[in-house]
């Protein structure tokens, strides 16, 4: 597995779920279109598991109903398949649920957006006089992604596995990092804000951040299949999460790394849940349940991530991208990767419409397995033409940046330079080409 083919099947899944989803318009909204198409969904699903990957489960909700998929292997030593149920890890999608807890907090009063991390957490971030919360939980303090400290390591997947880090050694990894941009002048995802608005939860709640996560937002919900682990073992019933770490060549096997240390991610990745779940959360989010409007407002307020990554946008812990067409409104969530496992999230414009779909390979995912996903999620949301029938949109030819996911412990670092061209991705088909 080479970092180019890495950087472009992960860049395909994230440009396919950013394409997937127009909004509509109010009058349209009160008239839904049809419900998932199940057959061609769960085709899709089989498909992927076909072209590499061992197990796959979905959820996708629209106005009309409510779709839930499984294809594969849950447990390849076993042979048990996957469920629609089964739980798996989420990533970064865990900064969606940090960045609700912190905007909570301002909500109750406790911390503003503009206060400085070294107001409210003294001596923990050199130079955090200077760096606000809102620039924590927007990537632009400026401060390190501790992860490229991680993967210097002679084996750092199976060294991360084993990990024993506190949040606050995670942060001093980076403490000396030199060259770095003045807070407020550079978006840079940066896992280390996380960690840092982790600490802020426990500081001024002064309770653990799984305890807040557990009784303000899993609890609420009912989020049955979603827990922050403070163990490596998933529980209840779960997909195992496999990487080939030793390359994909005759006779190779894959690596089962579904017993993860949580140190190595906290509130930057070590969410556990389900696509039901997760699909809750966001629609629950997004409808106001959690935030007031206002903080739902300035968490979706996005700003362009660098030139690197043109029309892909983040806010305060969401994603969105605008590459469709001009009058066509982003999706909005968050992708996950961590070692074992790939996990796509996205609510549409208007709110109406939702797809999650996780993966049990993540880091090592091959471009046919990542294609045949990009099918997945898009035949989850068809968009609807201005007659009101409802069709897969047709794209024609778009070219966007790609960004890497490191292919090592599986935390987005910088944008990669070269261009991914995807071709007519909803018809027969699919075509990929790299540009330069």
């Amino acid at each position: 597995m080479t970092s180019h083919r890495k950087a472009t099947a992960v860049s395909v899944l994230a440009a396919s779920v950013a394409l997937l989803v127009p909004a509509v318009s109010p009058a349209a909204a009160a008239a839904p279109g049809p419900g998932p198409d199940r057959a061609a969904l769960q085709q899709a699903l089989d498909a992927t598991v076909a072209a590499g990957v061992p197990g796959a489960v979905a959820e996708v909700r629209t106005g009309r109903g409510v779709w839930h998929g499984s294809s594969g292997a849950a447990d390849l030593a076993t042979g048990r398949t996957t469920k629609a149920g089964d739980r798996f890890r989420a990533g970064s999608v865990t900064k969606s649920f940090t960045a609700t807890l912190v905007l909570q907090l301002v909500a109750e009063g406790k911390v503003r957006l503009d206060d400085t991390i070294e107001g409210q957490l003294p001596g923990v971030v050199p130079g955090g006089e200077h760096i606000t919360v809102r620039q924590l939980l927007h990537h632009t303090s400026g401060l390190a992604n501790y992860t490229d400290v991680l993967l210097r390591k002679p084996d750092p997947v199976r060294d991360a596995q084993k990990a024993t880090y506190t949040p606050r050694e995670l942060i001093a990894l980076v403490t000396d990092a030199p060259n770095r941009p003045a807070p407020g002048t550079t978006w840079e995802y940066s896992n280390t804000n996380f960690v840092v608005l982790g600490l802020l939860v426990e500081h001024v709640t002064g309770r653990s951040l799984r305890y807040e996560m557990d009784s303000r937002i899993m609890r609420p919900l009912h989020l049955k299949g979603t827990s922050f682990p403070t163990t490596p073992s998933i529980p209840g019933s779960h997909v195992h999460g496999y990487e080939w770490l030793d390359g994909r060549g005759a006779g190779a096997a894959p690596t089962d790394l579904t017993e993860f240390s949580p140190a190595a991610y906290w509130a930057t990745g070590t969410l556990i849940s389900t696509t039901h779940d997760l699909n809750t959360f966001y629609k629950a989010l997004f409808d106001g349940r959690l935030l007031p409007p206002r903080l739902v407002r300035e968490m979706r307020a996005m700003q362009p991530m660098n030139p690197g990554r043109p029309g892909r946008s983040y806010g305060l812990g969401l994603e969105s991208d605008a590459n469709t067409c001009a009058a066509d409104g982003p999706v909005v969530g968050h992708t996950g990767e961590v070692a074992g496992y790939q996990t796509f999230s996205f609510t549409s414009a208007d709110g109406e419409r939702q797809v999650t779909l996780s993966v049990n390979t993540g880091l090592t995912l091959s471009d046919a397995a990542a294609t045949a996903a990009m099918k997945v999620l898009y035949r989850s949301l068809p968009s609807r033409t201005s007659g009101g029938r409802h069709r897969a949109p047709s794209l024609g030819r778009l070219t966007v940046s790609t960004h890497s996911f490191r292919r090592t412990l599986g935390l987005r670092r910088g944008p990669r330079s070269e261009l991914l061209t995807v071709r007519r991705a909803c018809a027969p088909g699919v075509g990929v080409e790299r540009g330069t």
